[in-house]
């Protein structure tokens, strides 16, 4: 409500003081063009250097995650190997040599 009842004040004084202000502003734009310039030309050089550190990331991530899940399965590996080395000890060859 009081919100309304001061939009005429606020207007006006807005007004007043936007055209008061304006020359300033013009000639504040050319540092604002040559902000936005120098962000634009740092995030062009960044963007590779921060995709390649992303990529990285994500290749860590996935070894990390292929080691958390090989690592318990060690030993059921172990075990299957010995089972298989303990077969083909005992077997017989199939073929005998001449």
């Amino acid at each position: 409500m009081v919100h309304l009842l001061t939009l005429p004040f606020r207007l006006a004084f807005g007004l007043l003081f936007g055209i008061l202000f304006l020359p300033f502003l013009i000639l504040l734009v050319p540092f604002f063009l040559f902000r936005l310039l120098l962000k634009a030309v740092v995030g062009l050089v960044m963007l590779p250097l921060v995709l390649m550190v992303v990529a990285v990331g994500a290749l860590l991530a996935m070894f990390a995650v292929a080691i958390a899940v090989i690592v318990p399965l060690l030993p059921f590996v172990l075990i299957a190997l010995g089972i298989y080395a303990l077969v083909q000890i005992s077997s017989r060859p199939s073929l005998r040599p001449l």
